[in-house]
């Protein structure tokens, strides 16, 4: 059995939008939501560049005791998933129980575990709050979406750090394709912005401390972002008979696994990805007309990427964008790989490639059209989204544009 899968709903939130056409209209405007901190104290960090989902209101959906069992993070997963299944009209009416899942990618509640530590070390100590566990585990997202929209069936966390949510959303289409699912929820969201997880990140020395500018050969560092990405996959033929609007179609999927360095990236895995998913969707690099970058920002992620496009592409890739909106809404970790298919749809459906901004200085080693500063008009019609995480797991999206 080989069916085909659509997507037909979205959802998002990040520090460049609340919802799916507040982000449109960033990606189309090349809006950066990189900036000082607003929700938190950064007196203590060396850092203070952040992509703060700011204008996100959880109190707008969620009651305060809902609030009370539940991190941020899950409150940005259930924002954007519920923005998505509403888009996507009655997804999960009349579906199995068996036949819909939520396949999320995880992600550790860092601000619940950074209360119960803030309560151990005061004065006097206190203690942690009761649910810090049920808040904190990786798959608490995943556990939140499916209680609030009865999603009975196969539900579980995916974890491969910033390749998360492209695996989540990978795994479902291979799911829904081999006919073991015919609705999923999918995606990711990260809440990283606390005093003890920022620290960490100061040490490993990757952080920029004034913006993200991907392929700039003046690049300096990845900027932090939080967010929520969801993404409502279904089987065509259950879609089009409940007269859905399709806005997308998933055709191909590649996964490839490093071996070799925890942060280090390997050019040549990442290739194999990017051709696995174009194997995968029965295409040929010729077809592609975007690519979604992974471009965090780092001296070394960047070069690898773009050597890896050209032993994909060849001498075509210079006719082929490839863009990073990391440079607007931050590397949002375990959600990058949903906000990546987000731009991609959007581009899609409108037309446009979204831009790479703060681009400045070409880089010899980043020979690639990476639309500086400036979205612009290009029909795309197949494009690939690329995630590549720390350990070297990458996850590659092929998709294409429904007609």
């Amino acid at each position: 059995m080989s069916r085909r899968v659509v997507i037909t709903g979205l959802g998002a939130i990040s520090s460049i939008g609340a919802n799916v056409a507040e982000h449109l209209a960033s990606l189309k405007a090349g809006k950066v939501g990189i900036g000082p901190t607003r929700l938190m104290d950064g007196a203590q960090l060396r850092v203070k560049c952040f992509a703060e989902a700011a204008d996100f209101n959880p109190d707008a959906f969620l009651e305060p005791r809902q609030r009370g069992l539940m991190d941020r993070n899950s409150e940005l997963a259930l924002g954007a998933a519920r923005e998505a299944v509403a888009a996507a009209g009655d997804a999960l009416e009349g579906v199995a129980p068996e036949k819909a899942g939520v396949i999320y990618g995880a992600s550790v509640g860092f601000q619940s575990i950074e209360d119960g530590y803030q309560r151990l070390n005061a004065t006097p100590p206190g203690r942690p709050h009761p649910f810090t566990v049920p808040r904190s585990m990786p798959s608490s997202s995943a556990s939140q979406i499916s209680m609030a929209h009865r999603v009975l069936g196969p539900s579980f966390a995916v974890a491969s750090a910033c390749s998360s949510a492209s695996h989540a959303i990978g795994l479902s289409f291979h799911m829904i394709r081999s006919g073991l699912l015919d609705v999923a929820l999918t995606g990711g969201s990260e809440a990283p912005h606390t005093l003890g997880f920022l620290k960490a990140w100061e040490a490993l020395r990757v952080l920029s401390p004034d913006g993200c500018r991907p392929f700039s050969a003046d690049r300096n560092g990845l900027v932090l972002g939080e967010a929520g990405g969801v993404v409502v996959l279904e089987e065509m033929e259950r879609a089009r008979g409940r007269g859905a609007e399709i806005l997308a179609e998933v055709v191909g999927f590649g996964m490839s696994a490093d071996g070799n360095d925890l942060t280090a990236p390997d050019g040549t895995s990442t290739a194999r990805a990017m051709r696995l998913a174009l194997a995968d969707a029965g295409i040929a690099p010729e077809a592609i007309d975007y690519v979604s970058a992974h471009g965090t920002g780092t001296v070394l992620n960047d070069k690898t990427e773009a050597a890896a496009l050209r032993a994909v592409f060849g001498e075509r890739l210079a006719k082929v964008p490839v863009s990073s909106t990391k440079s607007m809404h931050g590397h949002c970790l375990g959600a990058a790989g949903a906000l990546g298919v987000l731009a991609t749809v959007l581009a899609m459906r409108e037309g446009f490639v979204p831009p790479t901004m703060g681009y400045r200085v070409p880089d010899p080693d980043c020979a690639i059209d990476c639309v500086p500063n400036a979205a612009r008009d290009h029909a795309v019609d197949h494009a690939l989204v690329n995630a590549f995480a720390f350990g070297g797991l990458n996850a590659v999206l092929a998709l294409k544009a429904w007609h």
